[in-house]
């Protein structure tokens, strides 16, 4: 019944476009932006993952930093840290599925932040397309490029999508080489950051990473271990099963802002 309610109310609200209607972020990150009603009013109502908010929130000075948004959904942390960036700053999120993309999209103007780019692409260790594999409602953030030795399930309905690799837009002047990045992928992380490797070797950013599986937290550990990384459980995220947010600092200093 719970989810024939939900199932409702979405379409009517995306019918009439009440789903649109402004609203202003409430607390967190991103507090006194400007957003959209619904769905994921836990964005707007500020109550959304408040501790990874917080940490973020109470970082030290990031104006004029670089930020990666790995896997930004609607946008919610790439306008939060746009907002601590400042214009002199570039924050950079890429979102492969292309109903969260319109919406992220969509958030990205309606904040006026031409330091904030947006991507539809996912992120990896080589640039070229693949198959987002969708289960259910396509602007889910389950929604993930293959597991390794994932076998396609007949309920699937996958999107082919651009993939990136991030040290290649470096290289090419794209985006600059990041002071932070927030990787939440659904099981690539360490794909992407191999694909990072380059870039994350000249700035030595911190990463915050939400790790799903036992491959993907292996690979980011392996990847960071191997250039002076440490990892620092934090206690408001504990990681169970290979499940949770990980914070990785860089043992040596770390190079400047721009």
């Amino acid at each position: 019944m719970k989810k024939l309610l939900y199932e409702v109310a979405y379409r009517f609200l995306q019918f009439t476009g009440l789903a649109h209607l402004p609203v202003r972020v409430r607390g967190g990150l991103a507090k006194k932006a400007r957003w959209t009603l619904y769905p994921w009013t836990s964005y707007w109502r500020g109550t959304h993952e408040p501790e990874l908010q917080k940490f973020l929130e109470h970082m030290e000075d990031m104006t004029g930093w670089c930020c990666w948004d790995l896997g930004a959904h609607y946008g919610l942390y790439s306008i939060g840290l746009a907002m601590r960036t400042g214009p002199s700053g570039q924050v950079a999120a890429f979102e492969p599925n292309p109903v969260s993309y319109v919406r992220l999209a969509r958030h990205v103007a309606m904040n006026h932040m031409p330091w904030l780019r947006s991507y539809r692409a996912a992120v990896s260790d080589h640039a070229g397309t693949a198959e987002l594999y969708t289960y259910g409602q396509t602007e889910s953030t389950t929604t993930h490029l293959a597991y390794e030795g994932e076998t396609r399930q007949e309920s699937c309905r996958p999107l082919k999508v651009e993939i990136v690799c991030l040290d290649e837009m470096v290289n090419r002047g794209e985006i600059r080489a990041p002071n932070l990045i927030k990787i939440d992928v659904e099981g690539h992380g360490h794909k992407a950051l191999a694909g990072a490797k380059n870039a994350i070797l000249k700035r030595q950013p911190i990463i915050v990473a939400a790790l799903h599986g036992s491959a993907e937290a292996h690979g980011i550990r392996t990847i960071l271990t191997a250039i002076g990384y440490q990892e620092q459980r934090l206690p408001w995220s504990p990681v169970i099963n290979n499940f949770g947010d990980v914070v990785f600092f860089p043992t040596r200093k770390r190079d400047g802002k721009s």
